[in-house]
């Protein structure tokens, strides 16, 4: 019994945080591993531009509520999200037709474009702060858990109890369906094979006809797409705050080098990799330990290696060992 408790505790406060992050994750390294695959720099403008497409679909989903529209049970967000994934698109198209495509018909070096997309974060940024604020959204409504602490232990009769929060449920089934249209989109349709040609051999593509421009607009359209997601999933299951996207942009960016930057696959592995990585070492085993280990040896203390005020350490330092031993990630990627 105390190591069905064991188990318990354990999936309660780390294998399901962590499954869900992780999915969050995968999804914004999706969006920077297309970006670096087809177009061929990092976009540190990612997190801000998760952050906008949040803040859209946040001000819509204000805007339901006022008006009484609703989803029943599940958060309002839902039905604000496309709203928001349109408008993030139409601010990246308005900046790559604005900013980008200048430095692409000058042929620019990869850093320019990464220089550049510093300046365009740093606008993001305080666009969103300056429209929204830069404080703590809540924007979570309909039912809360799936199931509840309470609800579980009457159902097993088990000293610890087990909640599933419904973002964290919404957050995985909607991870796992836009994954499986992103690959069946970039496999199986003419403009997705498209893409992946361009993004093998420009020279060669272009020599067969496909249209350069359309290949960058549609993957515009998909990272906005994939941003704007990955935002609202995560802005649900925690809060929402500027800044807080701001600094997603390093697991983010670890997860997508680490998987292989450049693979799709790479990318959704990079993510679970790092949301797991953070979880298990900025978690307290103490629970765990006293119903896994006789008395004699259970910890007196916490069992925690890193405070959770240094998650994003564990990503930094898991970034750094891959860029020094394994630069091209555990899917053999593009090299970093």
């Amino acid at each position: 019994m105390d190591l069905l408790n064991a188990f318990v505790a354990l999936s309660n406060f780390v294998l399901i945080p962590a499954i869900a992050y992780g999915s969050q994750l995968a999804l914004g390294a999706l969006g920077v591993t297309l970006i670096y695959g087809i177009l061929r720099f990092s976009n540190f403008a990612h997190g801000d531009t998760m952050a906008f497409g949040t803040m859209a679909t946040i001000l819509i989903t204000w805007g339901f509520q006022a008006i009484g529209i609703s989803a029943g049970p599940l958060p309002t967000a839902l039905l604000a999200l496309p709203f928001g994934i349109a408008i993030c698109a139409g601010l990246l198209l308005f900046t790559d037709r604005t900013v980008y495509k200048f430095y692409r018909q000058q042929k620019a070096k990869p850093v320019i474009f990464v220089i550049v997309s510093l300046g365009v974060m740093f606008i993001m940024n305080g666009l969103v702060r300056f429209i929204i604020g830069p404080n703590d959204q809540r924007f979570a409504d309909g039912e809360r858990f799936i199931i509840s602490v309470r609800t579980f232990k009457e159902m097993t009769g088990l000293q610890e109890g087990l909640a599933i929060k419904t973002t964290q449920g919404i957050t995985v089934v909607t991870a796992v369906i836009v994954v499986a249209a992103l690959f069946y989109f970039l496999n199986r349709t003419r403009t997705g094979k498209s893409m992946r040609a361009y993004s093998d051999n420009e020279d060669l593509a272009l020599l067969s006809g496909i249209n350069p421009e359309r290949v960058v607009m549609v993957t515009w359209l998909i990272v906005a797409a994939l941003a704007t997601i990955a935002g609202v999933l995560y802005g649900l299951d925690k809060s929402f705050k500027p800044f807080v996207y701001f600094q997603l942009l390093l697991p983010i960016f670890a997860a997508a080098i680490v998987g292989g930057l450049g693979s799709p696959i790479g990318a959704i592995a990079g993510g679970f990799t790092i949301a797991f990585s953070e979880v298990m070492i900025t978690y307290a085993w103490k629970k765990v330990a006293n119903y896994a280990l006789p008395e004699a040896i259970a910890p007196d203390g916490l069992a925690q290696l890193l405070s959770t005020d240094y998650k994003f350490a564990v990503s930094f330092v898991i970034l750094l060992i891959v860029l020094l031993f394994r630069p091209t990630g555990l899917f053999a990627g593009k090299s970093v």
